[in-house]
């Protein structure tokens, strides 16, 4: 069982569900958070005598054995007696509560501060949230003048005024002085020396009209320091406050404020002198629509609807090369192979290949063509982003029937074509594009991640070269994929940090996202069941309006299934869990688990075969497994043949979020039920 241990307020300690748990008296309270103090180290029997009484009775080092029973009890009831403690362990001569980081309030509480030192304003103001919500009253509540607890208290307490003020940043930085100034107001009466919230006040009110608001802060702040600490304000605050007296135009203007006036100003200037009518406005629409799509969220959705309008419009102007460079100019790096909106793809598709057929075919050689070399190298372009276009929007719609033949599908072929016409171009952009399109197109078979870690890697060379920064985080994203199934942590590692790195420094938010996802998989894959379920719980929490409801889309809970899978725990049935588009192929496998197994034979019968996309390894293995469960060796032998190529991979692992364990390991399973 998990037991959550708290001391950010009084001494507590709760159940995985949340409920109290009985920790008896203050005594047995002051060992429990002697030992959170000392970080998981050991504290001796004779110290916490000599912690917990000024005089101690002669039956102390009795009297502290019993109150560590007493907390065993209470922490850990489902131990068997006489079995030893995983949490409250006895050591040598002393105790070490050995919780991990996310299971003490206070631990978790520093690492999330300590984890937004180079964090975007939306994060810092979202993470400090949630963590300051942790706090229910001073830390240690009870025992914070006990000399034990009085550092740690007051590091925690410093640590806690710190977040205030650095949220209260973030709110500002956003554009929510507003809502900043609550919290800023009763912070400094409460804690009237801290010049950096005077200062944050201040510019806070100053920042939602209420000037003289302000300046009377800043007196205050003087004359509180003066009075109560005789000192002087800092050079901060006068000069602050001089700024504010002379409307300094910095106050009014952060690097947001500045760049949204510029924006401002150039879309008038656009809107006065370019018709909304004319191909340049509607060119120039498609090239905003990309770069809103990376903005996450609210952008994404608005870039898609918007992008499917502007096609549209192009069409009904006639001109195909138009419509070619406006479908084209959408070259969004895409890493997950199920579509957001599938509909929605299956139009563009068509769109695309409507007007590659009224495009001029392309010569038959240049000499010949009676073109000039740049015309003939931009019908060449228009007609590879065409077919990059085909074979990135149909992500995951290869034919899944076991006769299919995948080098003749269309989107392998569009792949294909569009890398072969890109390569014998010099457009960097282009082949990046063209790239994107060939590991889409990677699918057609299971264990492919040596190959599509091979194009990662030229994607990678290739922009970093050309200065494609979101290609060059594509490519890292798509290594941090292949690594995962290939097992090597260590160079997942390497990638995920290059594409962070990179998505700071050019606001990728959405880049996060996967990178939290991949941090969820590697605690799956390297420690115990609880802390991999707690962190797919946080990455879980990442989606909320990221605007990607293909990626969204029943990934939780498979999430969660995946780790009782890989930890070879029974197989628990969340009712109420909504398994989106996986649903086919776990049904089985839970009907197997609450022991129906007709219905599980019948679910086989009816499913369709997985789709071809990065968890089409994990699928099989869920299948297959089942189909061995309840003797369906059709099933079983199909699910074999599928995964062979992947032995040596971890099933679901290329897709950076999740893994089912070794493919070998479910292939071995499969194989002794059949000869059993």
């Amino acid at each position: 069982m998990r037991v959550r241990c708290g001391v950010l307020g009084a001494v507590a300690a709760w159940s995985p569900e949340g409920e109290a748990l009985a920790l008896k008296g203050p005594r047995h309270r002051a060992v429990l958070a002697r030992l959170i103090v000392a970080r998981r180290q050991v504290v001796t029997v004779a110290r916490l005598v000599e912690d917990l009484w000024d005089r101690p009775p002669d039956d102390a080092v009795g009297a502290v054995r019993t109150f560590v029973s007493a907390l065993r009890r209470a922490l850990e009831p489902e131990r068997p007696p006489r079995s030893p403690s995983r949490l409250l362990v006895t050591e040598g001569s002393g105790y070490a509560l050995r919780a991990a980081t996310d299971d003490v309030d206070a631990w978790r509480f520093e690492q999330t501060v300590a984890s937004l030192t180079d964090a975007q304003p939306a994060q810092v103001a979202a993470r400090l949230t949630e963590a300051l919500g942790w706090w229910r009253g001073p830390a240690y509540a009870g025992f914070g003048d006990e000399p034990w607890a009085r550092g740690e208290r007051a590091r925690l307490t410093e640590l806690r005024l710190h977040a205030l003020e650095r949220r209260a940043e973030a709110r500002i930085a956003l554009g929510e002085a507003a809502r900043a100034v609550p919290d800023l107001d009763a912070h400094v009466a409460e804690h009237p020396w801290r010049e950096d919230a005077w200062q944050l006040l201040a510019r806070a009110l100053y920042r939602t009209g209420r000037q003289a608001d302000a300046l009377s802060v800043l007196r205050r702040a003087r004359g509180t320091l003066t009075e109560q600490l005789g000192v002087d304000p800092g050079p901060r605050l006068r000069r602050l406050e001089e700024d504010i007296l002379r409307h300094a135009e910095h106050l009014d203007q952060s690097a947001a404020g500045t760049a949204a006036q510029v924006w401002a100003q150039a879309t008038t200037a656009y809107e006065s002198n370019v018709s909304a009518r004319s191909r340049v406005h509607l060119e120039s629409t498609a090239g905003l629509m990309r770069d809103l799509a990376v903005t996450g969220g609210g952008g994404l959705e608005s870039a898609r609807h918007h992008r499917v309008a502007a096609v549209a419009a192009a069409e009904e102007m006639g001109d195909p090369e138009l419509t070619a460079r406006v479908i084209g100019v959408f070259d969004v790096p895409a890493i997950w192979t199920r579509a957001d909106d599938p509909e929605q793809s299956r139009w563009l598709v068509g769109a695309a290949e409507r007007t590659l057929r009224l495009l001029p075919p392309p010569p038959a050689a240049p000499a010949s063509s009676g073109l000039s070399l740049s015309a003939s190298d931009a019908h060449a372009a228009a007609r590879c982003r065409l077919l990059a276009t085909i074979a990135v929007e149909s992500r995951g719609a290869l034919p899944a029937g076991e006769a299919t033949r995948g080098t003749t599908a269309r989107p392998l072929q569009a792949a294909r074509q569009a890398e072969e016409i890109a390569r014998g171009l010099d457009d960097a952009a282009l082949l990046a594009f063209a790239l994107n399109g060939t590991f889409m197109q990677t699918f057609h078979r299971a264990g492919l991640a040596a190959q599509r870690d091979a194009i990662g890697a030229e994607v990678v060379d290739l922009a970093a070269r050309h200065g494609l920064a979101r290609y060059e985080v594509l490519g890292h994203l798509i290594r941090l994929q292949s690594r995962c199934a290939l097992c090597d942590l260590a160079g997942a590692d390497r990638h995920a940090a290059a594409a962070d790195a990179l998505a700071h420094r050019h606001e990728l938010p959405l880049v996060a996202v996967l990178t939290t996802w991949y941090r969820a998989l590697r605690t799956a894959m390297t420690g115990p069941p609880e802390p991999a379920r707690h962190a797919y719980e946080q990455a879980a929490a990442c989606l909320d309006g990221a605007g990607m409801p293909g990626l969204r889309n029943g990934l939780p809970p498979l999430a969660l299934l995946s780790v009782q899978i890989a930890h070879g725990e029974p197989l628990t049935v969340d009712e109420a869990a909504d398994w989106g588009p996986y649903e086919p192929w776990v049904r089985p496998a839970l009907l197997v688990a609450q022991g129906r197994q007709e219905e599980a034979r019948a679910a086989l019968r009816a499913m369709p075969p997985p789709p071809r996309d990065l968890l089409f390894e994990a699928m099989w293995c869920l299948v297959g497994r089942a189909a061995a469960a309840v003797g369906q060796s059709a099933v079983t032998r199909r699910a074999l043949a599928h995964l062979a190529p992947a032995a040596g991979e971890q099933a679901g692992a290329g897709s950076g979020l999740l893994t089912f364990g070794p493919v070998a390991d479910h292939l071995r399973a499969m194989d002794s039920a059949l000869e059993s």
